[in-house]
């Protein structure tokens, strides 16, 4: 895949993962955005690597199998993000 469709997919994932988490890592504006793509991203590689390793296959592209691969793993990440950095910057251990 290009750069632009991993931003994209990146993207989608990231936005997808918020909905179903509930609220943002990054606050809004433009570093939000940015925060939201980089943890889409990161999502995607570690649902790929996951779902490689379980037999399901890769995020090979923009299509709904690579789409549920990448949000799957942003919701992973989404929520690791928030248990390691918690909100306002401030830790929680709950």
């Amino acid at each position: 895949m290009g750069t632009l469709t991993w931003i994209l997919v990146g993207l989608i994932a990231g936005l997808a993962a918020q909905f179903l988490l509930g609220g943002g890592p990054g606050g809004s504006g433009l570093r939000g955005i940015l925060i939201t793509i980089a943890l889409g991203v990161g999502g995607a590689l570690v649902g790929g690597f996951i779902s490689t390793a379980l037999g399901y296959g890769d995020v090979t592209g923009f299509n709904l199998r690579s789409m549920a691969i990448a949000t799957g793993g942003a919701v992973l990440v989404l929520f690791a993000w928030r248990q390691f950095a918690g909100r306002g910057g401030q830790r929680r251990f709950s």
